[in-house]
């Protein structure tokens, strides 16, 4: 994703901002989307940019205090359950995070993040833990939605509390799952259809090197 490197223009405490991002139309036209469906699917293809924007919107309403807390939470597709793994909570899911944290410390100032997730202004929340939680006023980040199933993703629709959002990053093309047909991902085109305030939107634009749009395209051939 398009970046430019700023100081901060008096909107939040010196010291927060390390990036402001330069967001290209489509990138604007799917902000809005967010900013005004409280559920929306955020789609495209590796290298779109998908979660980095995310993170930047949720980031940025935190801030505001329109948002009390993030919720962030990634399947753990992997031979190894996340119960024999070591270390606490945090540090079982912090492989899976990864790409969440890289772009949280890309956006913001690293001891800000670290001190946000410290005082669970930033939340980790794995999908086993998931069952009877309520997120108002959170903003949920679901990333690579496209491993989890139709099952995982009516549970996880049914946590939104009053004020909150949600935004589901994914891509069907990378799913890990046995089959594309046990994605929920595919089940929001007929959401948006029934439900007004679920939305999908789909970045196109390849912000990573150019041959990757080229190699993953003959790959998708390749699968269809």
């Amino acid at each position: 994703m398009s970046q430019q490197s700023e100081e901060n223009q008096g909107r939040k405490p010196k010291g927060e901002i390390r990036f402001q991002l330069s967001l290209n139309e489509e990138q604007k036209e799917a902000k809005q989307i967010i900013l005004d469906n409280p559920i929306t699917l955020l789609k495209g293809a590796a290298g779109s940019g998908k979660t980095l924007l995310a993170c930047q919107i949720a980031l940025d309403l935190v801030f505001k205090k329109e948002m009390d807390k993030l919720i962030i939470t990634r399947p753990t597709v992997s031979k190894e359950e996340i119960g024999f793994l070591p270390g606490d909570l945090k540090e079982k899911m912090d492989p899976w995070l990864a790409p969440i944290y890289a772009n949280f410390y890309l956006l913001y100032n690293k001891e800000k993040i670290d001190k946000m997730v410290e005082e669970q202004q930033i939340e980790i929340v794995p999908f086993a833990f998931m069952r009877g939680r309520t997120f108002p006023k959170c903003l949920v980040i679901v990333d690579e939605c496209q491993n989890i199933t139709h099952n995982q993703t009516e549970m996880m629709l049914g946590r939104l509390g009053k004020g909150g959002k949600m935004i589901f990053c994914g891509d069907l093309a990378q799913t890990d799952l046995p089959s594309r047909k046990d994605s929920g991902i595919s089940f929001f085109n007929r959401l948006e259809e029934k439900i007004k305030g679920v939305k999908i939107c789909t970045l196109k634009k390849n912000h990573r090197h150019e041959i990757v749009e080229d190699i993953l395209r003959v790959y998708q051939e390749f699968k269809d």
